[in-house]
């Protein structure tokens, strides 16, 4: 395997595995699921509403563990009510056969995590989430637990996606301050360990408004009604006068990262943890980041990072300019066809803070 070979597969190679028949589907796989370097993958007709969430584990099958911790079985045809705290499997319309030295890594869409909509993929054999082993073969299950909102889905929805990647792709700390030296990752200093770290924005340019907290009591959402719905319904803004807010145990936030990230059109990213003990908090990290994504010649510019944000056990006081979470780079085997942004109509490029795009402008 030559180096050049290596990384993650763009757009052009994930058609080459449709064709070949390492990615299969019914019905067939459509060139609207292609993105820059992933794979929206679709839910099926069912879903399952199971006691708790599990893995497959060595030598299980998911469909024998269904069986073990099923309620009862939901028809998603003509739409069906996800119930916010209720965990349900839903098996997808896509399937693999991965060839000799290629594996898979899974992700919530954009959407899905700013909807705080827990969105994990889980395979026959499986021993961790969103993680496909080399070689895997057989179906493909989305795990869903609606956190802040009870939403109403339908068959063929696209709620997870999935990135291939042959030999090692990862980008060292020393590869990272270099490729930042060639483009400019990000418009301030650099925080490289272990990937590019970033921070949250608490003291934005103009006003006060530095996010939205879910609110707890409120009606459905259509994953189908693009821009149709009334933020205030849904969510309280957060106001800081002072570059600090205090997380709600239990809540749900939705804010901006200070940097405005850059990836490179040869290049992919993950959202990351940053450290387990650097708070009672946790930062959203089931995020890909294409190829484009606040390139300039896509479009973009620079694009901030949206944060979505949980707290844990205790009230916590979060800072401007504090270090939530990092960007892990990856090389990609080769450039995409077709850049984030850059005609696909990708709805985050360019972005501040943004709710999902089911939310009307603010």
């Amino acid at each position: 395997m030559s180096k050049s070979q290596a990384g993650v597969l763009p757009s052009q190679a994930l058609e080459g595995l449709i064709e070949a028949g390492a990615i299969s589907a019914g019905p067939a796989v459509t060139a609207a699921q292609i993105q820059p370097a992933s794979l929206d993958l679709r839910l099926g007709p069912k879903a399952y509403r199971v006691r708790a969430s599990f893995l497959a584990g060595h030598g299980r099958s998911v469909a024998e563990r269904i069986e073990e911790f099923r309620m009862h079985e939901v028809s998603l045809e003509g739409g069906a009510v996800l119930e916010k705290g209720c965990v349900y499997v839903v098996p997808l319309m896509e399937r693999l056969k991965l060839p000799e030295g290629i594996q898979a890594v899974a992700n919530a869409k954009s959407s899905t995590g700013r909807l705080d909509l827990l969105t994990r993929t889980i395979t026959d054999g499986g021993t961790e989430f969103d993680r496909i082993p080399l070689g895997y073969e057989g179906p493909l299950y989305a795990e869903i637990c609606p956190r802040s909102f009870s939403v109403l889905v339908r068959p063929g929805m696209r709620l997870n996606q999935i990135r291939f990647r042959r030999g090692e792709a990862r980008l060292s700390d020393a590869e990272l301050a270099a490729l930042h030296a060639s483009v400019g990752l990000v418009d301030l200093p650099p925080v490289i360990d272990e990937g590019l770290g970033f921070s949250v924005d608490l003291k934005p340019a103009s006003g006060t408004l530095v996010g939205y907290r879910a609110k707890p009591h409120t009606g459905l959402i259509d994953l189908d009604r693009i821009g149709q719905y009334d933020p205030a319904e849904f969510w309280e803004e957060v106001h800081s006068a002072d570059g600090r807010i205090i997380l709600d145990p239990g809540a749900f936030y939705i804010l901006v990262s200070r940097e405005a990230v850059t990836i490179p059109p040869d290049h992919a990213a993950e959202m990351a943890p940053y450290l387990a003990m650097v708070g009672e908090f946790r930062v959203h990290y089931a995020g890909f980041f294409d190829p484009g994504f606040g390139w300039a010649e896509a479009g973009g510019a620079g694009s901030r990072g949206v944060l979505e944000v949980r707290c844990h056990e205790a009230p916590f006081v979060l800072e401007h300019a504090q270090v939530v979470g990092r960007l892990v780079y990856e090389r990609m085997a080769a450039p995409p066809e077709t850049l984030y942004g850059a005609g696909i109509a990708s709805n985050y490029q360019g972005q501040g803070l943004k709710l999902s795009k089911h939310f009307r402008a603010v």
